[in-house]
């Protein structure tokens, strides 16, 4: 494995870990103050900004996580197929993982912006 793609599974597994830590830190927020005790919403819903804040970073690093490791993957790809030809559908799956993780993302941002509503 060529040294940009261990950067690129690097990155874009620390983008994945981001959004859940986020997710973890956002949902768990009120178990975790210490000596005060969180004032009731409505609901139980978290503090707006927070959540905003939340989803924000779980969307947008992920994004540029994701665009980093398809620039990557997706150059080793084109290098690889030119070479193997019989590779395309190896290498369309790789790409694919890659673009997944802004999904993931998004996947995370929708659940948190449901939580606030």
């Amino acid at each position: 494995m060529s040294p940009r793609v261990k950067i690129a599974f690097a990155l874009t597994l620390f983008a994945g870990m981001l959004a859940i830590g986020a997710s973890i830190v956002l949902f768990g927020t009120p178990a975790l103050a210490s000596g005060s005790t969180p004032t009731p919403t409505p609901g139980g819903a978290i503090d707006p900004g927070m959540g905003y804040l939340a989803a924000a970073l779980a969307t947008g690093l992920s994004a540029l996580a994701a665009g980093f490791a398809v620039a990557h993957v997706g150059s080793a790809a084109i290098g690889a197929i030119t070479e193997k030809p019989e590779l395309l559908g190896r290498m369309l799956i790789l790409v694919g993982l890659a673009e997944g993780i802004a999904i993931y993302g998004l996947i995370i941002s929708i659940l948190i912006l449901n939580r606030l509503g």
